[in-house]
Protein backbone atom coordinates (compact mmCIF):
# COMPACT_ATOMS: atom_id res chain seq x y z
CA UNK A 1 0.00 0.00 0.00
CA UNK A 2 2.85 2.36 0.76
CA UNK A 3 4.47 1.88 -2.65
CA UNK A 4 1.12 2.61 -4.32
CA UNK A 5 1.05 5.94 -2.51
CA UNK A 6 4.58 6.75 -3.64
CA UNK A 7 3.74 5.77 -7.21
CA UNK A 8 0.65 7.98 -7.12
CA UNK A 9 2.60 11.00 -5.90
CA UNK A 10 5.28 10.40 -8.53
CA UNK A 11 2.61 10.14 -11.23
CA UNK A 12 0.95 13.39 -10.13
CA UNK A 13 4.31 15.15 -10.03
CA UNK A 14 5.10 13.95 -13.55
CA UNK A 15 1.70 15.06 -14.83
CA UNK A 16 2.10 18.45 -13.16
CA UNK A 17 5.47 18.94 -14.88
CA UNK A 18 3.97 17.93 -18.23
CA UNK A 19 1.10 20.38 -17.87
CA UNK A 20 3.41 23.16 -16.77
CA UNK A 21 5.59 22.74 -19.87
CA UNK A 22 2.59 22.50 -22.20
CA UNK A 23 0.95 25.58 -20.71
CA UNK A 24 4.16 27.55 -21.13
CA UNK A 25 4.41 26.48 -24.77
CA UNK A 26 0.82 27.47 -25.53
CA UNK A 27 1.22 30.80 -23.73
CA UNK A 28 4.35 31.46 -25.79
CA UNK A 29 2.33 30.84 -28.97
CA UNK A 30 -0.38 33.23 -27.77
CA UNK A 31 2.17 35.92 -26.94
CA UNK A 32 3.95 35.49 -30.28
CA UNK A 33 0.65 35.70 -32.16
CA UNK A 34 -0.31 38.87 -30.30
CA UNK A 35 3.07 40.42 -31.07
CA UNK A 36 2.87 39.43 -34.75
CA UNK A 37 -0.33 41.41 -35.25
CA UNK A 38 0.57 44.26 -32.89
CA UNK A 39 -2.01 43.51 -30.24
CA UNK A 40 -1.44 44.77 -26.70
CA UNK A 41 -4.75 43.63 -25.22
CA UNK A 42 -4.87 40.25 -23.45
CA UNK A 43 -5.94 36.99 -25.05
CA UNK A 44 -7.39 34.59 -22.51
CA UNK A 45 -6.78 30.85 -22.54
CA UNK A 46 -9.66 28.44 -21.93
CA UNK A 47 -8.24 24.97 -21.36
CA UNK A 48 -10.63 22.42 -22.84
CA UNK A 49 -10.74 19.61 -20.29
CA UNK A 50 -13.39 17.41 -21.91
CA UNK A 51 -12.61 13.68 -21.48
CA UNK A 52 -9.87 14.42 -18.93
CA UNK A 53 -10.32 13.69 -15.21
CA UNK A 54 -11.10 16.22 -12.52
CA UNK A 55 -7.62 15.60 -11.11
CA UNK A 56 -6.16 17.29 -14.20
CA UNK A 57 -8.36 20.33 -13.60
CA UNK A 58 -7.07 20.53 -10.03
CA UNK A 59 -3.49 20.43 -11.31
CA UNK A 60 -4.24 23.09 -13.90
CA UNK A 61 -5.74 25.32 -11.20
CA UNK A 62 -2.56 24.94 -9.15
CA UNK A 63 -0.66 26.24 -12.20
CA UNK A 64 -2.82 29.35 -12.43
CA UNK A 65 -5.45 28.27 -14.97
CA UNK A 66 -8.75 30.00 -14.25
CA UNK A 67 -10.92 29.01 -17.22
CA UNK A 68 -11.89 25.49 -18.25
CA UNK A 69 -14.12 24.31 -21.08
CA UNK A 70 -16.39 21.30 -21.23
CA UNK A 71 -18.52 19.79 -24.01
CA UNK A 72 -21.00 17.54 -22.23
CA UNK A 73 -23.29 18.38 -19.35
CA UNK A 74 -23.12 15.06 -17.51
CA UNK A 75 -19.33 14.90 -17.57
CA UNK A 76 -18.93 18.52 -16.53
CA UNK A 77 -21.50 18.22 -13.73
CA UNK A 78 -19.62 15.25 -12.28
CA UNK A 79 -16.28 17.05 -12.35
CA UNK A 80 -17.77 20.21 -10.89
CA UNK A 81 -19.15 18.21 -7.96
CA UNK A 82 -15.97 16.17 -7.51
CA UNK A 83 -13.81 19.28 -7.23
CA UNK A 84 -15.94 20.73 -4.44
CA UNK A 85 -14.90 24.18 -3.26
CA UNK A 86 -12.22 24.43 -5.96
CA UNK A 87 -14.97 24.61 -8.59
CA UNK A 88 -16.07 28.02 -7.35
CA UNK A 89 -12.59 29.45 -8.00
CA UNK A 90 -12.78 28.52 -11.69
CA UNK A 91 -14.75 29.93 -14.61
CA UNK A 92 -16.58 27.08 -16.34
CA UNK A 93 -17.35 27.32 -20.04
CA UNK A 94 -19.90 25.15 -21.86
CA UNK A 95 -18.46 25.01 -25.37
CA UNK A 96 -20.28 22.01 -26.87
CA UNK A 97 -23.55 21.80 -28.71
CA UNK A 98 -26.39 22.01 -26.24
CA UNK A 99 -29.87 20.53 -26.26
CA UNK A 100 -32.62 22.58 -24.68
CA UNK A 101 -33.50 19.78 -22.25
CA UNK A 102 -29.99 20.01 -20.79
CA UNK A 103 -30.12 23.76 -20.24
CA UNK A 104 -31.45 23.59 -16.68
CA UNK A 105 -28.58 21.32 -15.62
CA UNK A 106 -25.96 23.36 -17.47
CA UNK A 107 -27.17 26.51 -15.74
CA UNK A 108 -26.17 24.99 -12.39
CA UNK A 109 -22.45 24.71 -13.20
CA UNK A 110 -21.57 26.82 -16.26
CA UNK A 111 -20.57 30.46 -16.02
CA UNK A 112 -20.37 31.02 -19.79
CA UNK A 113 -22.30 29.19 -22.52
CA UNK A 114 -20.59 29.50 -25.92
CA UNK A 115 -22.97 27.56 -28.15
CA UNK A 116 -26.26 29.46 -28.26
CA UNK A 117 -27.57 29.37 -31.82
CA UNK A 118 -31.37 29.30 -31.62
CA UNK A 119 -34.20 31.02 -29.79
CA UNK A 120 -35.45 27.89 -27.99
CA UNK A 121 -32.08 27.54 -26.30
CA UNK A 122 -32.18 31.16 -25.11
CA UNK A 123 -35.53 30.53 -23.44
CA UNK A 124 -34.36 27.27 -21.86
CA UNK A 125 -31.16 28.78 -20.48
CA UNK A 126 -33.04 31.77 -19.11
CA UNK A 127 -35.44 29.46 -17.27
CA UNK A 128 -32.53 27.37 -15.98
CA UNK A 129 -30.57 30.38 -14.78
CA UNK A 130 -33.59 31.84 -13.02
CA UNK A 131 -34.36 28.50 -11.38
CA UNK A 132 -30.78 28.18 -10.13
CA UNK A 133 -30.64 31.87 -9.13
CA UNK A 134 -27.53 32.31 -11.26
CA UNK A 135 -26.39 34.70 -13.99
CA UNK A 136 -24.99 33.22 -17.19
CA UNK A 137 -22.90 34.94 -19.83
CA UNK A 138 -24.01 33.81 -23.28
CA UNK A 139 -22.11 33.78 -26.55
CA UNK A 140 -23.87 33.42 -29.86
CA UNK A 141 -22.29 30.68 -31.92
CA UNK A 142 -21.94 31.79 -35.53
CA UNK A 143 -21.83 29.36 -38.42
CA UNK A 144 -18.61 30.18 -40.29
CA UNK A 145 -19.16 28.05 -43.40
CA UNK A 146 -19.02 30.17 -46.59
CA UNK A 147 -22.26 28.36 -47.49
CA UNK A 148 -24.00 26.99 -44.37
CA UNK A 149 -23.97 23.19 -44.15
CA UNK A 150 -27.01 21.41 -42.74
CA UNK A 151 -26.42 19.89 -39.31
CA UNK A 152 -23.46 22.08 -38.44
CA UNK A 153 -23.78 24.12 -35.24
CA UNK A 154 -24.08 27.88 -35.28
CA UNK A 155 -26.52 30.55 -36.34
CA UNK A 156 -26.15 32.07 -39.78
CA UNK A 157 -24.83 35.65 -39.54
CA UNK A 158 -28.15 37.17 -40.57
CA UNK A 159 -29.84 35.54 -37.56
CA UNK A 160 -27.41 36.99 -35.00
CA UNK A 161 -29.16 40.35 -34.39
CA UNK A 162 -32.46 38.68 -33.46
CA UNK A 163 -30.71 36.22 -31.14
CA UNK A 164 -28.74 39.05 -29.56
CA UNK A 165 -31.95 40.91 -28.77
CA UNK A 166 -33.48 37.79 -27.23
CA UNK A 167 -30.43 37.13 -25.04
CA UNK A 168 -30.08 40.73 -23.91
CA UNK A 169 -33.70 40.84 -22.76
CA UNK A 170 -33.79 37.37 -21.15
CA UNK A 171 -33.80 37.02 -17.37
CA UNK A 172 -30.64 35.55 -15.93
CA UNK A 173 -28.62 35.97 -19.13
CA UNK A 174 -26.15 38.56 -20.37
CA UNK A 175 -24.82 38.86 -23.90
CA UNK A 176 -21.09 38.20 -23.77
CA UNK A 177 -20.19 38.12 -27.45
CA UNK A 178 -19.71 35.56 -30.22
CA UNK A 179 -18.11 32.17 -30.74
CA UNK A 180 -17.06 30.35 -33.89
CA UNK A 181 -15.37 27.17 -35.05
CA UNK A 182 -13.41 27.28 -38.30
CA UNK A 183 -14.82 24.65 -40.68
CA UNK A 184 -12.61 21.80 -41.83
CA UNK A 185 -11.61 21.63 -44.55
CA UNK A 186 -11.40 25.36 -45.05
CA UNK A 187 -9.28 28.44 -44.51
CA UNK A 188 -9.40 29.54 -40.86
CA UNK A 189 -8.23 33.03 -41.83
CA UNK A 190 -11.32 33.57 -43.96
CA UNK A 191 -13.58 31.94 -41.37
CA UNK A 192 -12.36 34.09 -38.50
CA UNK A 193 -12.60 37.20 -40.66
CA UNK A 194 -16.31 36.42 -41.06
CA UNK A 195 -16.64 36.02 -37.30
CA UNK A 196 -14.82 39.31 -36.69
CA UNK A 197 -17.25 41.09 -39.03
CA UNK A 198 -20.24 39.70 -37.13
CA UNK A 199 -18.65 40.75 -33.85
CA UNK A 200 -18.02 44.30 -35.11
CA UNK A 201 -21.65 44.65 -36.14
CA UNK A 202 -22.82 43.27 -32.80
CA UNK A 203 -20.61 45.65 -30.82
CA UNK A 204 -22.20 48.64 -32.52
CA UNK A 205 -25.46 47.80 -30.74
CA UNK A 206 -24.15 45.90 -27.71
CA UNK A 207 -20.81 47.40 -26.65
CA UNK A 208 -20.66 45.10 -23.64
CA UNK A 209 -20.49 41.99 -25.88
CA UNK A 210 -16.70 42.02 -26.04
CA UNK A 211 -15.88 38.31 -26.16
CA UNK A 212 -14.79 36.64 -29.37
CA UNK A 213 -14.20 32.97 -28.64
CA UNK A 214 -12.27 31.44 -31.53
CA UNK A 215 -9.22 29.34 -32.22
CA UNK A 216 -8.07 25.96 -31.00
CA UNK A 217 -4.76 24.08 -30.87
CA UNK A 218 -4.30 24.09 -34.65
CA UNK A 219 -5.52 27.56 -35.57
CA UNK A 220 -5.16 29.85 -32.55
CA UNK A 221 -2.72 32.15 -34.37
CA UNK A 222 -5.26 32.89 -37.12
CA UNK A 223 -7.94 33.52 -34.52
CA UNK A 224 -5.78 35.95 -32.56
CA UNK A 225 -4.88 37.83 -35.75
CA UNK A 226 -8.63 38.22 -36.39
CA UNK A 227 -9.26 39.61 -32.90
CA UNK A 228 -10.11 36.62 -30.71
CA UNK A 229 -10.27 37.53 -27.04
CA UNK A 230 -10.45 33.89 -25.90
CA UNK A 231 -8.91 30.76 -27.42
CA UNK A 232 -10.08 27.24 -26.58
CA UNK A 233 -7.13 24.85 -26.36
CA UNK A 234 -7.25 21.22 -25.29
CA UNK A 235 -4.76 18.85 -26.88
CA UNK A 236 -1.82 21.25 -26.91
CA UNK A 237 -2.11 21.55 -23.12
CA UNK A 238 -3.44 18.18 -22.00
CA UNK A 239 -2.10 15.84 -24.66
CA UNK A 240 -3.93 12.92 -26.24
CA UNK A 241 -7.53 12.44 -25.19
CA UNK A 242 -8.08 10.09 -22.26
CA UNK A 243 -11.73 9.18 -22.65
CA UNK A 244 -13.62 8.85 -19.39
CA UNK A 245 -15.93 5.92 -18.74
Amino acid sequence: MESFGVDTVASESSRLSELRLNLAAVQARIDAARAACGRTDPVHLIVVTKTFPASDIALLASLGVTDVGENKDQEASQKHAELGALSSTLRWHMIGQLQSNKAKSVARWADVVHSVDRSSLVAALSAGASSADRALSVLIQVNLDPVPVSGRGGAVPSAVPELAELVSSAAGLSLGGVMGVAPHPGDPVDAFARLAAVRASLLSSYPQAQMMSAGMSDDLEAAIAAGATHVRVGGAVLGNRSYLK
